[in-house]
């Protein structure tokens, strides 16, 4: 069978990421978030010496060359590079728009015990997290105040 090419190249996911997972959908939302409060200890995608990406298979204590492979419908999955797309050691990608990358176990019994993995990219080292909501409007300098002035003495004529 032929390979078809990935939805986006390795290079698109290489970098450090904030993990969680879940396992009803309804969760997505709330584990999404839990998963941007995870940069503070990422976990951490490279590109790998033969252009796959450097990841961990389940259940593995070292991360693992894998290859992002291309299947019919437009599905990409991350598995090792020697077997055919939806294997079982293979991560399907559910969705991916750049910040946030989700990926199934193609596994049931790795799934059932994983969940639905949900990678959501951090920002630059020590930068501040997005502001959620409007952003509070910047103070107004106040204006100087006048110098006080002393108050005006009246001088008494000598003698009183």
């Amino acid at each position: 069978m032929a390979t078809l090419p990935p939805a986006f190249p390795p290079q698109d996911i290489v970098g450090r990421w904030g993990l969680a997972a879940y396992h009803n959908v309804e969760d997505r939302a709330r584990i999404e978030a839990a998963a941007a409060q995870q940069c503070k200890q990422p976990y951490v995608i490279t590109l790998a010496p033969s252009g796959g990406v450097m990841m961990h298979l389940a259940d593995q204590a070292t991360p693992t060359e894998l290859a992002l492979k291309g299947a019919p419908g437009g599905k990409t999955y991350i598995g090792p590079k020697d077997e055919p797309a939806a294997g079982t050691d293979d991560r399907e990608v559910v969705s991916f728009d750049g910040r946030v990358l989700i990926l199934r176990w193609m596994d049931p019994e790795v799934q059932s015990r994983y969940g639905t993995m949900v990678y959501v990219r951090c920002g630059p080292e020590g930068a501040k997290p997005p502001v959620r909501g409007k952003p509070k409007p910047k103070p107004k300098p106040k204006p100087a105040s006048k110098p006080a002035q002393p108050p005006i003495q009246q001088q008494k004529p000598p003698g009183q």
